[in-house]
């Protein structure tokens, strides 16, 4: 039931997506039509014009905007984070299941199946929250990018070395986002010690992708985010707090 309702969710958001991809080169206005423009995009290019007019600088409200975002959808992202540290306190518990149904026949595959949902509810354990900030953020982050490239104001202007509408020329604001994007997963990961060599890969996967993504993207799009990413690395400072002491060098060196 699970995964129909996970299926459901990814299908109606690709929908969605595809819906605004056909009118990427049409300038965005009050009188464009369709979900996907009403909003989505009209409504975040507004406001990053109107911080821009409060401001004086297209550039600060991409960031005012980011950090508004990220603001909007923290209650959702600290859930995910308490989600994902109470799914490592139950890998022990899940190994063990795995142990006792090792056989791969459907019925005990399937007492292996209720007896996880159980372990899951017992602990108010939701194994799809990881799932649903991503969700959320990627509509937003085709949005922004929808919004930069079909405002014309936005797209002309410029903000520190490079213009908003443009790839960055010295691909600082790309190499800045891989890097982030690095340190916050590092910081994500930390207190894991059942970390398996999927999440290790992506590790250092992702922020590659960023970085190759990144280069090809307007530069207001990198500047998101690295803003974003910033704002998510102080965020899981504070509340992993204790996890990234455990698991620094100097306390490795401490316990030895």
């Amino acid at each position: 039931m699970r995964k129909k309702v996970l299926l459901g969710i990814t299908l109606a958001f690709l929908l969605t997506v595809l819906a605004g991809c056909t009118e990427i080169n049409q300038p965005i206005t009050a009188d464009s039509k369709g979900f996907w423009n009403e909003y989505v995009v009209y409504p975040l290019s507004m406001v990053i014009v109107y911080f821009a007019n409060l401001l004086g600088s297209y550039g600060f409200a991409i960031v005012i905007v980011t950090i508004l975002i990220r603001l909007l959808i923290l209650p959702l992202m600290v859930k995910q984070m308490k989600n994902t540290k109470a799914m490592q306190v139950l890998q022990p518990e899940m190994k063990k299941l795995k142990e006792k149904y090792s056989s791969k026949d459907a019925k005990t595959q399937q007492k292996l199946q209720q007896e996880t949902m159980q372990l899951f509810q017992k602990y108010n354990v939701n194994p799809l929250a990881g799932c649903f900030p991503i969700l959320i953020q990627m509509p937003i982050l085709i949005g922004i990018f929808h919004a930069i490239t079909r405002t014309e104001e936005i797209a002309n202007n410029s903000f520190l070395w490079f213009d908003l509408g443009s790839r960055d020329p010295y691909f600082a604001l790309p190499i800045i986002a891989g890097i982030t994007t690095f340190i916050q997963q590092k910081m994500m990961m930390a207190g894991n010690a059942n970390q398996n060599p999927q999440m290790a890969m992506l590790l250092w996967l992702m922020p590659i992708m960023i970085v190759v993504f990144a280069i090809n993207f307007p530069a207001a799009l990198s500047l998101y985010w690295v803003v974003g990413n910033i704002f998510m690395i102080v965020q899981t400072y504070f509340i992993k707090g204790p996890d990234l002491k455990a698991s620094s060098p100097a306390s490795q060196g401490a316990k030895k």
